[in-house]
């Protein structure tokens, strides 16, 4: 399956910059320390991928992105700026970040239309280029027959469709998925896949993802990072990752395959 969805991986980063940079990130709730000194990045156009166990600071980690919350020690940078001065909506409008939540992000009992519509009246503050920009994300996902169901009735991967238009709305230029293969069957998992790789291959958006599911996330990525007990404790290729003795350790085990 890995061929098939991500035909070539984006090897050197080289002539690019990086986009996302954490800085000795901490972070505790009480007395449980959630991110233990934590140093990683991001480069633009690529597509990266955050593994670990439940409670690893997965999702802690696109809240930091978005402003949802803020670290005790060390910075976040965007696009090498540091962020920790600006509020939410203006980290999606200066910085072009988009986000996914792993569960709802829609309006259950708007139509598929009304929700673009609802957003975009937000977000696209032109009138002319809002139902462009919609019509053009309808055609993107082949939601066109679809628009006028409510929310509420659509299945799970047509769920998920809707919700990652809402979030390319506003043009991002990155796009955090938190937790997106999560219950969905193998084929709507294979379709989400290729639209992620069709994104970093056609419109050049940066992806990190964060989801359990491994061999899904590791089938789409150019590089993944494994997260254990506070700390980045792997980052590497897909392939490297899984051979990788500190990652095995805390996370694949000796028997993990990918491909």
């Amino acid at each position: 399956m890995m061929a098939i969805i991500k035909k070539f991986r984006i090897k050197s980063f080289k002539n690019s910059k990086d986009i996302i940079n954490f800085e000795n990130v901490s972070l505790a709730y009480g007395n449980r320390l959630i991110l233990d000194n934590i140093n990683f990045s991001i480069n633009e156009g690529q597509i990266f991928g955050m593994l670990g166990p439940n409670g690893v600071g997965k999702s802690t980690i696109f809240n930091l992105i978005t402003g949802l919350i803020s670290p005790q020690t060390g910075n976040i940078k965007i696009n090498n700026q540091d962020v920790s001065q600006y509020p939410i909506y203006m980290r999606t409008k200066k910085f072009k970040v988009g986000y996914v939540p792993q569960y709802g992000g829609f309006f259950s009992d708007l139509s598929l239309f009304d929700n673009l519509k609802a957003i975009s009246e937000i977000v696209i503050e032109n009138k002319n280029l809002r139902i462009d920009r919609i019509n053009y994300l309808l055609s993107k996902f082949e939601l066109e027959n679809l628009k006028d169901i409510k929310a509420k009735f659509l299945s799970g991967g047509q769920k998920k469709k809707l919700v990652i238009a809402l979030a390319l709305l506003s043009e991002p230029r990155l796009l955090l998925l938190d937790e997106c293969f999560a219950a969905l069957d193998v084929l709507t998992i294979k379709m989400l896949q290729e639209i992620i790789v069709n994104l970093q291959q056609e419109n050049r958006i940066t992806i990190c993802i964060c989801d359990h599911q491994a061999r899904d996330l590791l089938a789409c990525v150019d590089v993944a990072m494994i997260l254990s007990n506070g700390k980045v404790i792997a980052q590497d290729t897909p392939s490297n990752l899984v051979q990788d003795i500190n990652a095995k350790n805390a996370y694949f085990g000796d028997n993990f395959k990918f491909n």
